[in-house]
């Protein structure tokens, strides 16, 4: 069975790049444009891995990370901040909140799917 990926960001175009890239290698994919939706998306079909953008709409990436990581159904879903939210602080935020990696934009598409795999590989 496919792995389900959570895309929660505003740009569309990072959107459909996305949804392309990780359908092509053969995710799940479900999108949201914003934090609540983040969330709402989550409380209906849990994703085994969700990629945050900080600068959401409603709710930024880091409250939905803190959430995600409050619930305890949700202990075992993986967190992949990927953002233009560069600075040693952003980084340090996202990794103390629950992230299990932060990848700075623009970033590559190999690197991308590398970190991925490699998170989903740990369950």
């Amino acid at each position: 069975m496919s792995k389900t990926v959570l895309i929660a960001d505003d740009e569309p175009n990072i959107v459909i790049s996305l949804e392309f890239l990780l359908e092509q290698a053969g995710y799940r994919v479900l999108v949201a444009h914003d934090g609540q939706e983040a969330l709402e998306a989550i409380e209906r079909q849990p994703p085994d891995l969700v990629l945050l953008d900080v600068m959401l709409p409603r709710l930024s990436g880091f409250d939905v990370c803190q959430k995600i990581r409050e619930n305890p159904l949700w202990q075992h879903m993986r967190v992949v901040m990927l953002t233009a939210k560069g600075r040693e602080v952003e980084i340090s935020k996202g990794l103390a909140l629950g992230a299990n990696a932060y990848i700075t934009k623009p970033f590559s598409t190999q690197e991308l799917l590398a970190q991925i795999g490699a998170q989903l590989a740990v369950e």
